[in-house]
């Protein structure tokens, strides 16, 4: 409690936040840098001022879209760090180191309501549900490997799950994005489906690589980290073209 107290308020110290700013200023990179990786998804406004095109429309997003930080920054000295040359909304991400930029010059119709879909399309986070929204962020994400979990919400394992798999991926940032699937939802069949899954053998893991367009599933058994990391890092080693694919026989085990 005292530790999480100490580094929020060692995290705002950098921050200078007027009190004419609906928005924490970032005065320099430092400050900046820390208000990247205070979060697993925020938002900076590189904007010259409260009068720029975009502002206002950004503090309205930023009040539907509470759970992402959001902060400005008006030094350009600054903005150069993030090759950035003119007034620009930027989405950073943890889960993939990725660099989301809205150039407010080439956006032809600018509403608080375009902002917030930016924001939910690209909010990537280390476990990301999945849904129509989110495939959009993880389909365009330069990391093309994502690590399935499915189970359905409700389910007993359901949440001790997700939270046992977010706590993993960040060992895996840039080489899976982990995506969790629920499977009491029917729009979710068809991706079952094409696990050869039925919601009723729910839960399992598995993964897909869109580059090549094939998947794995990780052999029936606890849902463990150990075994999790372990399915994960046999799939970088390529030591897993002999395991199960959707409708063929089990060859190894891992």
């Amino acid at each position: 409690m005292l530790i999480t107290l100490f580094f929020t308020l060692m995290v705002s110290s950098v921050f200078s936040a007027e009190k004419d700013s609906a928005f924490p200023r970032l005065t320099d990179t430092k400050a900046a840098e820390a208000f990247i990786d205070s979060a697993e998804v925020v938002v900076i406004g590189f904007l010259e001022g409260e009068e720029s095109r975009g502002y206002q429309e950004l503090v309205s997003a930023a009040k539907q879209v509470d759970s992402v930080p959001v902060a400005i920054c008006t030094e350009k000295e600054v903005w150069a760090d993030y090759n950035l040359s003119s007034d620009t909304i930027t989405l950073f991400r943890k889960a993939d180191n990725h660099q989301e930029n809205l150039v407010i010059a080439k956006a032809k119709k600018l509403e608080a309501d375009g902002l917030v879909n930016f924001i939910t399309i690209n909010e990537v986070r280390y476990i990301t549900e999945y849904n129509q929204v989110t495939a959009v962020g993880l389909f365009n994400s330069g990391v093309k490997t994502h690590l399935l979990l499915f189970a359905s919400r409700g389910s007993k394992e359901y949440t001790e799950l997700k939270e046992r798999l977010g706590a993993l991926a960040p060992d895996f940032t840039g080489k899976f994005l982990f995506v969790m699937i629920n499977g009491a939802v029917k729009s979710n069949s068809r991706s079952l489906g094409y696990f050869g899954l039925k919601s009723k053998d729910l839960p399992r893991v598995g993964i897909y690589d869109s580059d090549s367009d094939m998947k794995w599933l990780m052999p029936e058994g606890e849902i463990s980290t150990e075994r999790v990391r372990e399915f994960c890092e046999s799939f970088l080693r390529g030591e897993l073209k002999e395991v199960k694919q959707a409708g063929e026989e089990a060859k190894t085990e891992l």
